[in-house]
């Protein structure tokens, strides 16, 4: 079976290998991205399956990020989790209007974050 690959995209160095290390151990393959404009960059090189992405970040935010996707054909039905420390109703509105298909509010446990993804890619 072929190892299912997450785009994880934070301008927080610590919170990107956070999120490698945890889902590296759960038997996934990560991709990183420091900003919106790059994960949308890598998006593009490399099919993901998952993208898990940071909601305030410098060049592109996740919003902006999150609906560029959603305009790539190959793009309409891959999740989307937002990783922030947002938790405000309004802002979990905004990105759910963009197409999120989740929210995780940091800092994140890691049994957590495995649990999510296992739940959004069914396996």
């Amino acid at each position: 079976m072929m190892a299912k690959t997450v785009l994880s995209v934070d301008d927080s160095s610590s919170v990107r290998q956070m999120v490698k290390l945890t889902l590296s151990g759960a038997g996934y393959d990560v991709v990183q991205a420091s900003d919106g404009a790059e994960g949308l960059a890598k998006a593009k090189d490399t099919a993901v399956d998952l993208v898990v992405t940071d909601l305030n970040m410098p060049v592109m935010n996740g919003l902006d990020l999150i609906r560029a996707l959603r305009q790539l054909p190959a793009y309409r039905g891959v999740p989307i989790l937002f990783l922030t420390t947002e938790s405000d109703a309004d802002m979990k509105q905004a990105a759910k209007a963009a197409g999120a298909t989740g929210w995780i509010t940091k800092p994140f446990q890691q049994e957590q974050l495995v649990a999510v993804v296992r739940k959004v890619l069914g396996a």
